[in-house]
C-alpha cells in the first residue's frame, strides 16, 4: 500500500524590474532539487497584452566540471536562436556558483529588448545574484 507523501517541490517565483531597462520586469521561476536546480528566466514589458503567447527559447544544461571547477560544461537541449547565448550564458554562471548542475530555461533575447551591453550585464548579474542568494538561503533552512 502506498503511503501519501508532501510534495518536496517548492518552486519560487520571482519578480523584479531589471536595473538600467526601464518598464521592463524579470521573472524567475526557480525549482530546488535534490541533485540540481530547474530555472527558468522570462521577461515582461507593460506593452505584453495578456493573452499573448510567448516563444519558450532555449533551455541548457550545465554542470560543474570536476577537473576544471571555472570552466563549466554545458549542453544545448532545445535550441532558441535569439535566446541560445544570454541562456547558456546564465547556465554556465549559475553552474559555477551554485555548485550543482542547473537546467536553465529562457527567452530572455536582450536584442529585442533594445538592451546595450551595459545594460544586459546588469540585468544577467541582478539575475544571477536573486537566484544564488535564493539558493543559499534554501541550503540554510534544510540544515536547520
Amino acid at each position: 500500500m502506498a503511503t501519501a507523501m508532501p510534495p518536496r517541490l517548492h518552486p519560487q517565483e520571482i519578480s523584479f524590474p531589471l536595473p538600467q531597462a526601464l518598464h521592463t520586469t524579470a521573472h524567475i521561476h526557480l525549482t530546488r532539487l535534490e541533485t540540481c536546480a530547474m530555472v527558468f528566466l522570462a521577461t515582461s514589458t507593460p506593452g505584453d497584452s495578456a493573452g499573448t503567447v510567448k516563444p519558450m527559447g532555449s533551455l541548457i544544461y550545465a554542470m560543474p566540471d570536476l577537473k576544471s571547477p571555472t570552466t563549466p560544461l554545458s549542453t544545448t537541449l532545445y535550441t532558441a536562436p535569439n535566446s541560445l547565448e544570454y541562456t547558456t550564458r546564465v547556465a554556465k554562471i549559475l553552474a559555477r556558483r551554485l555548485r550543482v548542475p542547473v537546467y536553465v530555461g529562457s527567452s530572455i533575447d536582450p536584442a529585442s529588448l533594445g538592451l546595450q551591453v551595459e545594460e544586459e550585464m546588469a540585468g544577467l548579474r541582478r539575475i544571477v545574484e536573486e537566484v544564488v542568494r535564493r539558493w543559499e538561503e534554501g541550503e540554510k533552512k534544510e540544515k536547520e
